[in-house]
């Protein structure tokens, strides 16, 4: 394998940070788009599709089951795909995530349903269920550590939003796209309008290969392969040399359960019979809430480049347990115009917080020669449970699915490790990005020498 070298304290050549940072958010947008589409359709449309033979509040139970088992093997793809971007560079790894979620997704649109194919069908699902688990454990640690590495000093934060942003518009564009699928009569939704979206995710595939492939490897990354080579072995140094950290990334990484309690539970919630609210007016409180998440992310993340990143992700986790109390108080209300409200002040102003700011605060605690796997690894193992997070509301909800102050105290006890480990962390957003992770005296390590 060969590496461009760069030399120590070369000057990130001009457009570069630009470039990695749209590579990263229309990737990350183009990916979630697949991720979040799944959720959508966990919450309205597969319990009928796939669970049909089970009462309703199993079905859903059970459909929101497998929305957590990408969850569950996200940690296994991130100690795959952790280990090799840390060894063949951030690129490979974000074109091979891509084009894994575009396929997966792709064939969730193909499967059969229940009725035409048994239990084979529910199984198939969850396979595929479990390759967007994998892709996805991959995705935002590569193109985090891509945008941080190409990022000018003093503007970290704000670059390496572009990953998160990336990611709320592709949960945008899902929700847009299945809005009109949604308000499909019954039979036609439920026959073959909900398998369009899915069906798109070749074209989501085929725009994120040609946007991604021409993108450089990163300096950082470069003149480590270079001048050190890259570590045989990167988990080992990894929980040897920074063990408190992929703890504190996991503790932190708990806070993405606002996300998944917000996107599918209280979608499933809203539009039950104990509430009965529009399928299409609750889908249109998820759009509205990330498009004021695509502006408030940056603003959140560039006030961190300012005053630090700890103060900015406490605001969102702490901010995040007590709004989705009053969002979910405002859907048992039943009332449009109080969950409209309540939906974007919690996840499109508050949320945004913590979610625009961890990309530079995660990986900022690592250094080159293990921040991939670093982040993948401590955001995947926290995102998982995260994922269950969906899973285990449906049941503290009870056996009629309308407890929502058991949920919110529940999501509330779940935003408490991540304002722990922010408190426990250090402030690093104004380190050198060549000193990142560099707190311990250097030890011999394996390595693999790439000549240039």
């Amino acid at each position: 394998m060969s590496v461009p070298a760069t030399p120590r304290g070369a000057a990130v050549p001009p457009g570069q940070p630009r470039k990695a940072a749209t590579a990263a958010w229309i990737g990350s947008a183009l990916e979630y788009y697949d991720f979040f589409l799944y959720g959508s359709a966990a919450a309205l449309i597969f319990p009928e599709v796939f669970f049909d033979e089970s009462d309703p509040a199993t079905a859903t139970l059970l459909s929101l089951a497998t929305f957590g088992v990408a969850y569950a093997a996200r940690p296994i793809g991130a100690l795959v795909l952790g280990h090799f971007g840390d060894k063949l560079g951030r690129k490979k790894i974000m074109v091979f995530t891509l084009m894994l979620m575009g396929l997966s997704t792709f064939l969730i649109g193909c499967l059969p349903t229940r009725a035409q194919a048994g239990t084979l069908a529910p199984v198939l699902l969850v396979l595929c269920r479990v390759l967007q688990g994998i892709s996805a454990a991959g995705e935002q640690a590569s193109a985090n550590s891509m945008t941080l590495e190409h990022a000018p000093p003093g503007r970290r934060g704000f670059f390496t939003s572009f990953t998160l942003s990336g990611t709320q518009g592709g949960q945008l564009l899902a929700t847009l796209v299945f809005i009109p699928v949604a308000a499909l009569p019954e039979e036609q939704l439920l026959s073959w309008g909900w398998r369009v979206p899915f069906w798109l995710s070749v074209g989501v595939a085929v725009v994120g290969y040609v946007i991604r492939r021409n993108l450089d490897e990163t300096p950082a990354f470069a003149q480590q392969a270079a001048e050190q080579g890259v570590v045989k072995l990167p988990l080992a140094v990894l929980l040897r040399e920074h063990w408190a950290d992929v703890l504190r990334v996991i503790a932190g990484a708990l806070i993405a359960s606002v996300s998944t309690i917000f996107t599918v539970w209280a979608l499933a919630y809203a539009t039950s019979d104990a509430v009965g609210m529009s399928r299409t007016a609750m889908l249109w409180v998820g759009a509205l809430a990330n498009v004021v998440a695509l502006a408030a992310i940056p603003l959140w993340a560039t006030l961190s480049d300012r005053i630090g990143r700890r103060p900015v992700f406490l605001i969102g986790a702490a901010g995040s347990a007590a709004t989705m109390f009053l969002y979910l108080w405002a859907i048992s209300t039943g009332s449009y115009p109080l969950t409209f409200l309540t939906g974007v002040l919690c996840f499109g102003v508050v949320y945004s917080a913590a979610n625009g700011v961890w990309p530079a605060f995660y990986g900022e605690m690592f250094t080159t020669r293990v921040r991939l796997s670093g982040v993948a690894i401590g955001t995947q193992i926290g995102f998982a449970a995260a994922g269950f997070a969906v899973t285990f509301a449906a049941r503290i909800a009870g056996p009629g699915g309308d407890d929502w102050s058991a949920v919110a105290l529940f999501t509330a006890a779940l935003c408490a490790p991540p304002v722990i480990a922010a408190l426990s962390a250090r402030e690093t957003h104004t380190v050198p990005t060549e000193a990142l992770g560099e707190r311990v005296a250097p030890r011999a390590v394996r390595t693999e020498k790439v000549t240039a």
